[in-house]
């Protein structure tokens, strides 16, 4: 079975962010560092849902996500505690007000390498199961 055009182009771009997270987490700023680790997940799992379920799912709850394909990729328990932290991102990073007052000013150099540790990982997991379907 090969990988499908529009999983490899998700995935793609879960790598791109990958990299924007490892970036801005160099230059300090870390609520965009957050957001693109973030997205990372959000895509890399959704690449994985296309691939293996042959479904597209509308949400950037990161916990809803890996529930539909918990069956394919295990993550322990306190890496999806850590996903529904990381969820959060898709909006807090970014918007005033919205949980937190000034995001720019708010998020930790330990929150962004914790996202970053997990997106790593999600990536790295997704990654090779996405190359077992590239026969």
């Amino acid at each position: 079975m090969t990988i499908r055009e529009e999983v490899v182009n998700w995935f793609e771009e879960a790598k791109v962010d990958l990299k924007r997270c490892e970036v801005n987490i160099q230059l300090k700023d870390y609520a965009i560092a957050c957001f693109f680790a973030q997205q990372c997940i959000e895509k890399a799992i959704k690449a994985l849902i296309l691939q293996a379920k042959h479904k597209y799912m509308r949400t950037h709850d990161l916990t809803r996500l890996y529930d539909e394909i918990s069956d394919v990729i295990k993550l322990s328990d306190e890496e999806v505690a850590i996903l529904s932290d990381i969820s959060q991102y898709y909006v807090t990073t970014r918007y005033p007000n919205a949980g937190i007052e000034i995001p720019s000013r708010s998020f930790t150099e330990r929150q962004a390498k914790r996202a970053y540790e997990l997106a790593l990982k999600v990536f790295e997991l997704i990654n090779k199961i996405l190359k077992q379907y590239d026969c």
